[in-house]
């Protein structure tokens, strides 16, 4: 018989939290200043009324973005949708104000949904620890191209 794997004593069934990777097309290396970083957070406010997604813990990589998207109405709009609807946005206003070629992104997501709190802190730890194993700062702390916006009492 083969081994069984542990159930997990709770999961995110009320409001899922997903852990997502978003890449630029070609992987370039254009993402980390402060005015795609911008234009990623007006976005993602857009985003929460509309889509009924909210965006938690983010950082901001030259080539590629990790952010946590959760869930905030039942009337909430399909991941799938609510990222390409994001990706469509971010990539217009930065053709239109950054004058960045397009296409900005590559046509696919990553997404990992969490299951625990244990998972989320783990993620967490491994998206603010992404500058520093990329070399680009000492300590996570220096990497200005990350946030925190809301709390979602997880952590």
């Amino acid at each position: 018989m083969g081994k069984h794997l542990k159930r997990l004593d709770r999961i995110f069934t009320q409001a899922p939290i997903y852990f997502i990777t978003v890449t630029s097309f070609q992987r370039r290396r254009i993402l980390s200043t402060k005015q795609m970083q911008n234009i990623c957070e007006e976005v993602w406010a857009n985003i929460l009324p509309i889509h009924h997604w909210s965006v938690g813990p983010y950082v901001i990589m030259p080539d590629h973005l990790h952010f946590f998207f959760r869930v905030t109405s039942d009337e909430a709009s399909d991941l799938s949708l609510t990222i390409g609807k994001w990706k469509e946005w971010t990539a217009k206003y930065a053709t239109q104000r950054l004058g960045i070629e397009p296409p900005l992104w590559q046509p696919e997501f990553f997404d990992h949904l969490l299951r625990s709190k244990t998972s989320l802190r783990e993620k967490i730890e491994y998206v603010w620890q992404n500058p520093v194993r990329a070399g680009l700062v000492d300590s996570p702390e220096d990497w200005q191209f990350k946030g925190n916006p809301g709390d979602w009492g997880v952590l």
